[in-house]
């Protein structure tokens, strides 16, 4: 940096931020406020680092979640004291669970402040406990600063971005937490008795401190166990779930074809679409369906997990029958991922070099499975797309809405889910192609909060990809201010929202039973369309109900973000029951024809 700092405030500042761009750090979030000043300025002022304007603070932490999780390198998030730093907090529990890397900078006041009254004053110090990676109440920036002190404020940032990124203090990524104080003035004000001189860093650019972290690679007994297993599986199975890891397709779907292990994709982990499925006969997603009405049949003997939880409960609870003699979890980050109990090896190593290594030693291996095991799953999945394509016909439903959504993306394009019913539609009605289409879930804490912020910070990180956010009427409504950021921070999506009204995941609880207060409590109506939402933030808007009128109007809301750099709300609405009777009637004709295909 060049520009003389004004005080000493400043100084903290623009080293700080001066090391975080060497360290890598390219874009921050910024909510405004007064007592973050001096880091604002010092943002502002950075040529290297993008800087994102949000007026809303969880709307900011959410769009740096989409921002980071899309982008899978540390974004900065920065707001004044007090509440603002509150708002953060379900951003921060999301990108915990979901191993996202933030790096929160919360202002402060002075230590004299706290706990006395001071306006704008709670204790923020480890405010956020356990969901983050590390906290530190950074230093109270001094007048006539020691040499040592101001290494430390390199030192920190270059640490900070580290533990984020997962490169120290661990291998999982997530927040990371730093609260500045700062007392007046906060502004580029000078202060003759600051002695404001900034050391010079290190020589081209480098960081300060440069922190690097080895490959971690699968050690000879792991390799052995996995192989030894493999070998003598009669029906093994691959399960890839959220997060398992961008690159894993390309080598899993060829090791799966080797060895003769479905793979079962759930449709977050980037393996159901991926280009690499192309031909391949060995890439499941119909099984949220097909194990509804296939009661028989056997589970693997042999489970290899990679990546999150299933989002299908029928698949998770097959994957953990008591038949199931060998199950694995190959991580990459070394969190735990097991609320069954069930894993006897927690393998925690880069899975992409598994799968290569393991693919070469069991390269020309002889196999003897159970191939009517194995053809049975497969006429199992091709009777459930079958009888979706018989039902597409019929009066249409959410979970048709989702499969058209899919169908109609172009190749390479991206999709944000919102949780709830809308990610289960999606598990249940996408069928796997090879388009190359990359989703993304806050499926950390599966909160529906910041559904709108975090997809389109997802989109800035995509610019150059049209990004299609799937949502329900709920979701949507709990984050509508996020829509601000479309014309703030100049992105663009296509959103699905699909309106039935209320909660109407709650229809398959058993506390349907009990209303009132079932209704009010629980569903909550609100009647609410979405179009003076889209009349506010200068959105285009359709309302359609058939099938044709959506297929037509979602092509060419997508090919007006494409060509225009429009965004479009494109609103659905159901109704739950109806469409929970069309989900039944699928699965309906799949159990059919899984009689008929286990008579024959």
């Amino acid at each position: 940096m060049t520009i003389q700092p004004a005080n000493r405030n400043l100084l903290w500042t623009q080293i700080f931020v001066e090391e975080l761009a060497r360290s890598g750090l390219q874009a921050v979030c910024i909510a405004p406020g007064s007592r973050s000043t001096p880091l604002v300025m010092a943002f502002a002022e950075h040529p290297a680092i993008k800087v994102y304007s949000h007026i809303d603070e969880r709307s900011a932490a959410f769009f740096a979640l989409g921002l980071a999780l899309a982008g899978d390198r540390p974004v900065a998030l920065v707001c004044s004291s007090g509440t603002a730093t509150a708002n953060f907090y379900p951003a921060i529990i999301e990108a915990h669970y979901s191993r996202v890397p933030l790096l929160v900078l919360t202002a402060d006041r002075p230590p004299e402040l706290r706990e006395t009254g001071a306006n704008q004053t709670v204790d923020q110090v480890k405010l956020y406990g356990d969901h983050v990676r590390w906290a530190v109440d950074v230093t109270l920036p001094e007048a006539q600063p020691a040499a040592v002190t101001l290494r430390s404020i390199r030192t920190l940032a270059a640490r900070a971005y580290a533990v984020a990124n997962g490169t120290a203090n661990g291998i999982a990524k997530g927040a990371v937490h730093l609260n500045f104080p700062f007392r007046k003035p906060l502004e580029p004000i000078p202060v003759p008795s600051d002695d404001t001189r900034v050391p010079a860093g290190r020589v081209d650019a480098k960081p300060f401190t440069r922190i690097t972290r080895g490959e971690l690679l699968s050690s000879a007994d792991q390799l052995e166990t996995l192989v030894n297993v493999i070998r003598q599986a009669k029906r093994g199975a691959f399960y890839v779930g959220s997060r398992a890891g961008d690159n894993v397709a390309a080598g899993l779907i060829p090791l799966a074809e080797s060895v003769q292990f479905p793979i079962f994709a759930d449709a977050l982990s980037n393996v159901r679409f991926a280009l690499e499925t192309k031909d391949s006969a060995w890439v499941f997603g119909g099984h949220d369906t097909f194990l509804r009405a296939d009661k028989t049949l056997p589970s693997p003997d042999v489970v290899i997990q990679i990546g999150g939880m299933p989002t299908s409960q029928a698949l998770d609870d097959w994957l953990n029958t008591d038949t199931t003699e060998y199950r694995a979890l190959i991580s990459a980050h070394g969190m735990w991922t097991d609320p069954n109990h069930r894993i006897d090896d927690f393998i925690v190593t880069d899975p992409v070099e598994l799968i290569g290594t393991l693919a070469q030693t069991l390269d020309d291996v002889e196999f003897e499975r159970d191939t009517n095991w194995i053809e049975r799953v497969r006429a199992n999945e091709g009777a459930v797309w079958d009888a979706v394509d018989q039902e597409a016909d019929g009066d249409y439903f959410d979970g048709m809405i989702v499969a058209d959504v899919i169908d109609l993306l172009p190749r390479n394009a991206v999709v944000f889910v919102a949780n709830s019913l809308p990610v289960r539609h999606l598990e249940q009605f996408a069928r796997p192609n090879a388009k190359g289409i990359t989703v993304y879930c806050n499926r950390g804490a599966s909160g529906i909060d910041g559904t709108v912020s975090s997809a389109l910070g997802v989109a800035a990180a995509n610019r150059n990809r049209p990004l299609a956010l799937i949502t329900g009427d709920l979701a949507f409504y709990h984050d509508m201010n996020g829509l601000l950021a479309i014309k703030r921070c100049g992105v663009n999506f296509t959103s699905v929202v699909i309106n039935n009204d209320g909660g109407g995941i709650f229809y398959r609880l058993p506390v349907n039973q009990f209303d009132p207060p079932f209704t009010e409590l629980f569903v909550t109506p609100h009647g609410m369309t979405f179009e003076g939402a889209a009349m506010q933030y200068g959105l285009d808007y359709t309302r359609v109900s058939d099938r044709a009128a959506f297929r037509t109007a979602f092509a060419q809301a997508l090919q007006a973000q494409i060509s225009q750099d429009k965004s479009t709300i494109l609103e659905v609405p159901t109704d739950f029951r109806a469409d929970d009777a069309r989900r039944r009637a699928v699965i309906a004709r799949v159990v059919e024809q899984v009689a008929v295909n286990t008579n024959s």
